[in-house]
């Protein structure tokens, strides 16, 4: 009689319900954590949001190797948050007195840009920080991809804000003079419909479609900015439970 020989197969772990919960939020998240438009950042953030609830159970579960891998991570995730907090403040409040300028018909566009370029530079730079300082992961944890996946959101939300680089080629130059001509592609983003605007203010375009462009960025930053402060607390809360664990 043939006797056979029966290879055993050494089937995964079953993950546990927790993690799971924490894997899935992930993965829906980064499906779009590149997203450039204003709603599918806002619905990122809010996938954040949930994520930390879950993160919040997951802590429970694991020992203190993992957890310390965490709390480097919550500082770089509380200062990029608040960053962005306050660029959003700051641009919120330049789009707010230019509106008011506007009204006022003294039309304070210098004072505008100004205030875009500072904002930008401030941008660029944590944009940079965090790219120079990106982490070689020697072991990839849960903590540290929901670590790395909440910059990749707050950075998009970021480079949505900021002002974007100025290409001097000819044809760049048309494009713009194309856009102004159009008054802004449906498909551009409320800050960029908001720059186009603002640069033909002087060229005649109806003031009172400015103010449209105004109060619809003016609407967006304040969506952000109020889902983006939702999202600090949950961070705040995160680091405190990762320290109240490890001390314990």
């Amino acid at each position: 009689m043939a006797s056979f020989h029966v290879r055993s197969i050494s089937l995964p772990k079953t993950s546990h319900p927790i993690t799971l919960a924490v894997e899935e939020q992930l993965c829906q998240i980064k499906a779009t954590e590149q997203a450039t438009s204003s709603s599918s950042i806002y619905q990122n953030l809010s996938g954040l949001v949930d994520l930390y609830e879950c993160v919040e159970d997951f802590l429970t579960t694991q020992d203190g190797k993992c957890l310390d891998s965490g709390l480097d991570g919550s500082i770089v995730l509380l200062d990029v948050c608040s960053i962005a907090k306050d660029v959003l403040s700051q641009m919120k409040q330049s789009v707010q007195e230019l509106q008011s300028s506007i009204r006022r018909r003294s039309n304070e566009v210098s004072e505008y840009m100004i205030s875009r370029k500072k904002i930008t530079k401030v941008i660029r730079k944590c944009i940079s920080d965090l790219k120079n300082n990106k982490k070689v992961d020697t072991e990839v944890t849960i903590l540290r991809e929901v670590e790395v996946t909440t910059l990749a959101v707050l950075e998009s939300l970021l480079s949505f804000v900021s002002e974007p680089k100025q290409k001097n080629s000819l044809i760049s130059k048309l494009m713009l003079t194309k856009q102004v001509a159009n008054k802004c592609n449906e498909k551009t983003s409320e800050v960029a419909k908001v720059n186009t605007a603002v640069k033909a203010l002087t060229k005649g375009i109806e003031v009172n479609k400015v103010q449209k462009t105004l109060k619809a960025l003016e609407m967006t930053l304040e969506d952000l900015e109020d889902k983006l402060e939702v999202l600090f607390r949950c961070l705040i809360k995160n680091r405190v439970s990762l320290l109240n664990i490890l001390n314990q």
